[in-house]
């Protein structure tokens, strides 16, 4: 691995001078809403973008057929129309390693808008601080990617490997766009993906399943409610066994990169629907939750503990016994995965945010799940997440970034890319 300290306060400078344009560009693509599902509008900028920085730009929607064999991983879909992935591709002079950089451009629905102290599309600058849905999670992170290449131009550096930089859809209910990068064949020696991670390098991500309750009950007038059995207190009965269930999981499960986290595997109930009428004793509930999972657990065998679970407490209630809950498990499904601390993708990025801040970035894991598993489980690339922006404000009221940290990032990737590839010096 090569010194990129030489080259340090030309990027440093080559980044300050992109100032004004990454948040003009940030702002831009904050503005353009793209909620999971309606992502084309601000594909279509990105795209653009990308040609105007001399990229070789590949825009296509993915094919529901390709993507049928994985709908366990990526939930299953009928059409991706009006829904495009784009990449940005930058030859190297030659010699180099590939990278690529991922960054999803989806997000989340706003929740309420008045609840906001700046609207959630406003783009808003205000101490240094931009909101609005998808500053953080993750177009701050996209933007990070196209200004990390663009300062290195700027410092009159050249990649020697190529650099593929992606704007992917549908990260936010499984991850179809990332796999259909890969299996369109964009492969390279690592990926980065620049999640909201505080500056910190990860290397484990936690995996997730979402499920599905169905508990019937029966129906009675509310006057006689002791006739009627109540789907909502048979509920009370499955959630508290889950509660324990995720206390056991986290008293017992042992991985070394979680065991500073309180709830390493949190199992959240998120929504609930059941009954039908105020006067009436509820005959049926469906809740609707996700469950967590660290790095080396099984699906198949977590899906199995937790219904097992159920059958238990369905087993011990007369009721429940002869009408027992079903689970259904639905959506993308996101394994845990993870990369060696010492692999050489992790030390670059490391020195390269050392070289930038002078600090050693902490090597750690988290809680959700990413698209890093599929770089490392379909594409057999190592693959590791570091960005800018502190992930609790994501999916959050008044979701925002800090653009110093922004530009911090921008200037770490810069450098990574330097390491990992090799740049020619065209100043000399």
């Amino acid at each position: 691995m090569s010194d990129t300290a030489p080259y340090a306060a030309r990027i440093a400078a080559a980044v300050e001078a992109e100032r004004e344009a990454f948040v003009t560009f940030l702002q831009v693509l904050v503005r353009t809403p793209s909620l999971t599902g309606q992502e084309e509008a601000v594909q279509r900028i990105v795209a653009a973008e990308m040609e105007r920085d001399g990229l070789e730009v590949d825009v296509w929607e993915p094919d529901p057929v390709d993507l049928a064999p994985y709908a366990e991983h990526v939930g299953a879909f009928a059409t991706f129309a009006g829904r495009p992935n784009v990449v940005g591709t930058l030859r190297g002079a030659g010699g180099g390693r590939s990278l690529i950089l991922n960054a999803h451009i989806d997000t989340v629905e706003t929740g309420d808008a008045t609840r906001w102290t700046h609207p959630p599309f406003s783009g808003d600058v205000v101490d240094g601080q931009l909101y609005g849905r998808g500053s953080l999670d993750m177009k701050g992170g996209l933007v990070t990617n196209l200004f990390a290449l663009r300062a290195l131009r700027r410092a009159g550096l050249a990649t020697a490997g190529d650099v593929i930089v992606e704007s992917v859809i549908s990260e936010e209910d499984g991850g179809a766009g990332a796999l259909a990068t890969i299996l369109r064949g964009y492969r390279a020696d690592a990926a980065v993906i620049t999640e909201p991670t505080g500056l910190q390098t990860v290397i484990a991500q936690g995996g997730s399943l979402v499920f599905r309750l169905h508990i019937e009950g029966l129906s009675a007038h509310a006057a006689v409610r002791d006739d009627g059995v109540s789907a909502i207190e048979k509920f009370a009965l499955l959630h508290r066994a889950l509660n324990e269930f995720e206390a056991e999981r986290n008293r017992t499960l042992d991985h070394p990169l979680y065991a500073g986290i309180a709830n390493k595997i949190p199992i959240n109930i998120g929504t609930i629907q059941g009954g039908s009428w105020p006067s009436s004793v509820p005959e049926w509930l469906t809740a609707e939750g996700r469950a967590g999972l660290v790095p080396g657990e099984n699906l198949a065998e977590f899906r199995a503990e937790f219904t097992a679970v159920i059958d238990r407490v369905a087993a011990a209630d007369p009721w429940m016994r002869e009408h027992p809950p079903r689970v259904e498990w639905f959506s993308g499904q996101f394994a845990p995965a993870e990369i060696a601390a010492d692999h050489p993708l992790t030390e670059t990025v490391r020195a390269a945010h050392e070289t930038v801040t002078g600090a050693e970035s902490p090597v750690i894991a988290v809680t959700y799940g990413a698209d890093m598993r599929h770089f490392l489980m379909f594409g057999e690339m190592p693959c590791l997440m570091y960005g800018a922006g502190d992930v609790r404000w994501a999916h959050y009221t008044d979701e925002h970034i800090d653009i110093d940290e922004l530009l911090t990032a921008t200037r770490t990737i810069a450098h990574a890319i330097a390491l990992w590839c090799g740049v020619v010096d065209q100043s000399e």
